[in-house]
C-alpha cells in the first residue's frame, strides 16, 4: 500500500536534508529520449468495499520525454517535450469477457479522432529546478483532454529536499510536504488547502451534510539526476454524517515508468524561451496548470414535461408513503434544476389535479432563480381560496437547504403586499424567521435583506396591539433566535397573558445557553415563584424547564425544588417527574441537582412522594457511531384530570451538531366546565381552547387551533368525526450536497447525495362525556430516501457508482385519560411501527456506444415495531385503563 510507504518514510526521513548528490533540481541530458509507460486509474466503491469489486477504468500509454531546450545560464531551466501515444482504456479489475465492456475495443473505437489526435499532441513544459514554471499547449483542445494532459504535466513538480511548499498543478494551488532521502522523494499534498474554482453546494445543517476526507501521496525513484518512476494515489472518502453507511470511496492512481533510453532529438539553441516555442510550434500558448472545468452535457435526457408525465402517478397522495414517490421527487427536483422558468410554470399551469401540492413542493426545493420567479408568477397571493399551495411553496421555503437573499427578499415584499388569507400571512411572516435565522448562521446577518426583515418583525412585535398580530410576531422571532429579541422576549413573558407569554417563552427555550444571561434567569426565577403576580403553570414550567437547562446556581435548584410540595397537585408531580428525568437521563444540571439533595429539608419524603399523572420522560430512539436520536415527552394535566400541555419532542444530534427534528405540542384550557370541575389557581377566566403546534427540522410551523370559545367547542364535539387534524404533509428535500472534485489524474468526479422527505404528522383531542373519558393523538409518519451518486465521467468512458437507503416509518403518541372517578386514570402509549429498510449499491461502467457494464447489490431488513420507555407508574397505570374500557367506549360524543 502506497500510503504505509508513505507513513515509513515519513518516519525515516527526518534524517535526510536532500537527495543524495543533488543540490539543485533534476535534469534531462541532451540529445536522449526517455521513453515511459504511463497510466492512470480510477476505482470508485464503498468505504469497505472489496477492491474487486470497484468500478472504474484505467487509461494507460507510452509517454516520450526529450529536453528541447536548455537555459544557457541556468543549467537547471530546461524546456522538455512531453508526447502521450498508444493510448489504451481497459479494465482496473479482472472481470468475464461476458461482463468486460472494453473486450475487443480499441482506443479508436472508444475515443474520438478528434479527442485521440489531441491527446496525443505533445505539450512541453518550463521545467526549473524541478518546478514546472510554464505549461505550454494547444489553446483550444477539448478540456477533458487538456486535463489529462495536465495530469501528467504535475507528476513533474518535484523538489529534491525535504521541507514544505506551496504549489501549482492540475489540483490548485495546494500545500505540500516533500521528504527526501537516499534517491527517494516522497510527496503529501493536503488536499482541503488547494485553491481552485470550486462549484456546488454543501447541506445546510452539518446532519444532514456529507463528511469528506482527502488523502494525496507520491513517492518519486530518481536515478542519473533525472525520473526513474513516479507512484501516485489520492483517495477521497464521503459519507453521509447521520448514517455513516451510506458512503463512497474514490481512488485515483497515477504510475510512471522509464522503460528505455536511446538518442533523441538535438536540443534547439536560443537564449529566449518565447523565441524556442514559437520554432517548435507557433500555436502552442501558455496556459495554466490548474485544470478547468469541463462541461457536461446529458444527451438523450428527457424534458422537463415528459419527466413529469412519467412519474405524476407516483406522487399522488396515496402513493406519498411509498419510498418510490420521495426517489421520483428526488429525480424531478435534478431535472427542474435545469429547466427555464417558462417550462416550469407550462407545467404548474397545465396541472389541475390533486398532485399539483407535490409538484409546487418540488419547483421550490429546486431553488433556483428561474424556479422562484415561477412560483412566485404561479401563486397568486392577493387570491385567499388558494392557500393550500401557498402553504405548501412557503413552508417548502422555511425548509430550503440552500437559503439566499433573494429568497428572503421575495418573501418580504409579498408579506408588504396584497395577501387575501390571514393564515398565509401569518405563515409568510413565520418563514420569514426561519429564514432569518438560517441566513445568519451562514453568516449573513447583515446582509441588506436580513437587517430589513430583523427590523421588520423586531419593530411589529415591539408596537403590536392586538393578539394574533402578537402571537404572529413572537412566533418569527422564534424562529430567528435573534440575540437582540431577548429584551423584547422577556418583556412579553412576563407581562403577557395565556399564549402569548408561552410563545415567548418556548421562544427563550431556543436559544443557546451562551444567551440565558442572568437577566433572563432572574426573570424565569420570578416567574416561576410569582413575585410579582400569579401565572398559569404551562408558563411556569417552561420557566423552570428554562432554569435547569442553562447552568443553574447551587441556591436556584434549591428552591425549585423546595417549591416541591407546596405547589398544585399535578404541578408537583410534573416537576417532581421533570427532577428524576433530568437525573436518570444524566442532564447537565444533574450533578447540581445530586449536590442539592444532599440537604435532607430538601431530599424528604413527603416532597418526593407527591402523586398525580402528570410526567416528563427522555431517553433514545437509536444510539450509533455517527449520529444518534433521543426523544423525550412530558405532560401536564389539570387538577381535574384534563389535558393542559403533551409536549413530544425528537432531536438528532452527533458531536459536533444537533437538529430539533420534531417536536408536536397540544395544549388545552379552560375546559373544566364541561365535566362541572373546579379549574386550577390562575387559569379561573381561561377562554375553552384546544390547539396544536409543530416544530419540523428546527422550523416552528404555524400552529393549527382545533376549538377556541365554548361555542366553538360545543359545535365541534356534537360534529366531530373523529378524523385528526393535519399540521404538515408534504415533501421536503432533507440532503442536498453536490460537488465537483478534481482529481490529479486531471479527470473529474462529480458527487451528488440528495435526501428526500415525505412527511405527515397529525393531531386531534377527543372527549367522551358519557364515558368520562379524554384521547389526545399525535401521529407522525415518514417516509425517508437518501440517494449517494459518484460519477467519473471522461466523456469517452463513464464509471459510477449509486449509494443509497430508505425507509418508511410511523411514530404514534396517544394518551388516554379516564376522569370517571379520582384519582383519574392516565395512559400513554408511544409507538413505532414495525417498518422497512433497504439499502441498494449499484456500479456500472458505459461507453458512448451504448455498451454497459451494471453490478447491482441490496440489502432488505424489517425493523421491528417498539413501544418506547416510560416510566414504571405509567405501565401500572396503562394496564388499569385497559383493563376498564368496555368494547362500547369507542363511540364518541
Amino acid at each position: 500500500m502506497i500510503l504505509l510507504t508513505v507513513l515509513f518514510l515519513c518516519i525515516f526521513s527526518t534524517y535526510s536534508a536532500s537527495v543524495k548528490g543533488h543540490t539543485t533540481g533534476p535534469r534531462i541530458n541532451n540529445d536522449k529520449l526517455y521513453k515511459f509507460t504511463y497510466s492512470t486509474e480510477v476505482l470508485i466503491n464503498r468505504v469497505k468495499g472489496l477492491p474487486e469489486d470497484s468500478a472504474g477504468y484505467r487509461i494507460s500509454s507510452g509517454v516520450d520525454v526529450n529536453l528541447v531546450w536548455r537555459n544557457p545560464n541556468n543549467d537547471d531551466d530546461q524546456l522538455i517535450k512531453i508526447m502521450i501515444k498508444d493510448v489504451k482504456i481497459e479494465n482496473v479489475t479482472e472481470r468475464p469477457a461476458a461482463k468486460n465492456i472494453f473486450k475487443g475495443k480499441h482506443s479508436e473505437n472508444i475515443i474520438e479522432k478528434e479527442y485521440l489526435s489531441a491527446l496525443q499532441r505533445p505539450v512541453i513544459l518550463q521545467w526549473t529546478h524541478g518546478k514546472v514554471k510554464n505549461f505550454y499547449s494547444y489553446k483550444n483542445e477539448p478540456a477533458v483532454i487538456q486535463n489529462l494532459k495536465r495530469g501528467l504535466a504535475s507528476l513533474f513538480q518535484i523538489q529534491l529536499h525535504s521541507g514544505a511548499a506551496r504549489e501549482v498543478d492540475v489540483s490548485g494551488k495546494c500545500n505540500i510536504t516533500y521528504h527526501a532521502r537516499e534517491n527517494q522523494v516522497t510527496k503529501i499534498k493536503a488536499l482541503g488547502t488547494c485553491e481552485i474554482e470550486k462549484t456546488g453546494f454543501t447541506s445546510y445543517n452539518e446532519l444532514l451534510d456529507i463528511s469528506t476526507k482527502a488523502t494525496s501521496a507520491t513517492i518519486y525513484v530518481l536515478e542519473d539526476d533525472f525520473i526513474k518512476s513516479v507512484r501516485a494515489e489520492e483517495n477521497h472518502v464521503l459519507s453521509l454524517n447521520f448514517q455513516q453507511t451510506t458512503n463512497a470511496k474514490i481512488v485515483s492512481k497515477q504510475k510512471l515508468e522509464l522503460k528505455s533510453t536511446e538518442a533523441g532529438p538535438r536540443v534547439i539553441a536560443g537564449k529566449q524561451i518565447a523565441s524556442v516555442i514559437k520554432t517548435l510550434d507557433s500555436n502552442y500558448v501558455a496556459v495554466p496548470l490548474v485544470a478547468e472545468p469541463v462541461m457536461a452535457e446529458c444527451k438523450n435526457c428527457p424534458s422537463i414535461s415528459e419527466h413529469w408525465q412519467a412519474i405524476r402517478k407516483q406522487l399522488e397522495p396515496e402513493n406519498l408513503s411509498n419510498a418510490e414517490a420521495t426517489r421520483h421527487f428526488l429525480s424531478f427536483i435534478q431535472n427542474l434544476r435545469k429547466a427555464t422558468k417558462e417550462e416550469i410554470l407550462q407545467i404548474l399551469r397545465s396541472e389541475r389535479n390533486v398532485v399539483l401540492p407535490q409538484l409546487v413542493d418540488a419547483v421550490t426545493f429546486a431553488q433556483t432563480p428561474a424556479s422562484l420567479e415561477a412560483m412566485l408568477e404561479f401563486l397568486d397571493f392577493k387570491n385567499g381560496s388558494s392557500s393550500v399551495l401557498q402553504e405548501r411553496f412557503l413552508y417548502a421555503c422555511g425548509f430550503s437547504s440552500l437559503p439566499n437573499e433573494l429568497l428572503l427578499k421575495s418573501l418580504m415584499n409579498r408579506l408588504q403586499g396584497q395577501i387575501g388569507n390571514s393564515e398565509i400571512r401569518e405563515t409568510i411572516t413565520i418563514i420569514i424567521g426561519a429564514l432569518i435565522k438560517k441566513l445568519c448562521d451562514k453568516g449573513g446577518c447583515k446582509l441588506p435583506s436580513v437587517v430589513r426583515a430583523k427590523k421588520l418583525i423586531l419593530g411589529r412585535l415591539d408596537t403590536a396591539m392586538k393578539e394574533d398580530d402578537m402571537k404572529m410576531y413572537l412566533l418569527a422571532v422564534k424562529n430567528a433566535v435573534l440575540p437582540e429579541a431577548i429584551p423584547l422576549l422577556l418583556k412579553y413573558v412576563e407581562s403577557g397573558e395565556g399564549p402569548i407569554s408561552n410563545i415567548a417563552a418556548t421562544a427563550l427555550q431556543r436559544y443557546d445557553i451562551s444567551f440565558i444571561t442572568r437577566e433572563v434567569k432572574e426573570t424565569m426565577n420570578r416567574i416561576y415563584h410569582q413575585n410579582h403576580k400569579i401565572y398559569e403553570k404551562t408558563l411556569r414550567t417552561t420557566a423552570a424547564a428554562i432554569i435547569f437547562s442553562s447552568n443553574p446556581s447551587y441556591m436556584e435548584v434549591k428552591n425549585l425544588l423546595l417549591s416541591i410540595g407546596e405547589l398544585p397537585l399535578e404541578m408537583n408531580k410534573y416537576m417532581l417527574s421533570l427532577v428524576q428525568d433530568i437525573l436518570h437521563f444524566e442532564m447537565p444540571a444533574s450533578k447540581m441537582i445530586r449536590k442539592v439533595l444532599k440537604d435532607m429539608v430538601v431530599h424528604n419524603y413527603d416532597r418526593f412522594s407527591k402523586t398525580g399523572s402528570s410526567s416528563a420522560y427522555s431517553g433514545y430512539v437509536i444510539r450509533g457511531p455517527g449520529a444518534s436520536s433521543t426523544y423525550s415527552l412530558d405532560i401536564l394535566y389539570s387538577g381535574s384530570g384534563i389535558l393542559r400541555r403533551s409536549n413530544l419532542n425528537i432531536f438528532l444530534f452527533n458531536k459536533n451538531a444537533q437538529l430539533h427534528a420534531s417536536q408536536v405540542v397540544i395544549e388545552a384550557q379552560g375546559l373544566e366546565s364541561i365535566i362541572a370541575a373546579s379549574p386550577d389557581e390562575g387559569e379561573e377566566n381561561l377562554e375553552s381552547f384546544a390547539g396544536m403546534s409543530a416544530i419540523l427540522l428546527d422550523v416552528q410551523l404555524r400552529p393549527v387551533t382545533f376549538f377556541q370559545g365554548y361555542g366553538d367547542l360545543m359545535s365541534k364535539m356534537f360534529s366531530a368525526t373523529g378524523d385528526p387534524i393535519n399540521v404538515v404533509k408534504g415533501l421536503i428535500l432533507l440532503i442536498d450536497y453536490s460537488q465537483l472534485i478534481q482529481l490529479q489524474s486531471g479527470l473529474k468526479a462529480s458527487a451528488e447525495f440528495q435526501g428526500g422527505l415525505a412527511i405527515d404528522i397529525s393531531g386531534g383531542m377527543e372527549f367522551s362525556l358519557w364515558y368520562r373519558e379524554s384521547k389526545t393523538s399525535v401521529k407522525n409518519r415518514g417516509t425517508i430516501v437518501a440517494t449517494g451518486n459518484i460519477i467519473v465521467d471522461s466523456f469517452f468512458v463513464k464509471a459510477g457508482m449509486e449509494t443509497s437507503f430508505e425507509t418508511e416509518a410511523t411514530l404514534n403518541f396517544i394518551s388516554t385519560v379516564q376522569f370517571s372517578e379520582y384519582p383519574f386514570l392516565v395512559c400513554m402509549q408511544m409507538d413505532k411501527l414495525e417498518s422497512p429498510f433497504r439499502q441498494y449499491v449499484t456500479k456500472y461502467e458505459s461507453l458512448p456506444s451504448g455498451k454497459r457494464y451494471t453490478s447491482r447489490k441490496g440489502k432488505v431488513k424489517l425493523l421491528a415495531g417498539s413501544e418506547y420507555p416510560l416510566h414504571q407508574e405509567n405501565s401500572n397505570m396503562c394496564r388499569k385503563v385497559f383493563s376498564t374500557q368496555s368494547d362500547s367506549s369507542d363511540s364518541w360524543f
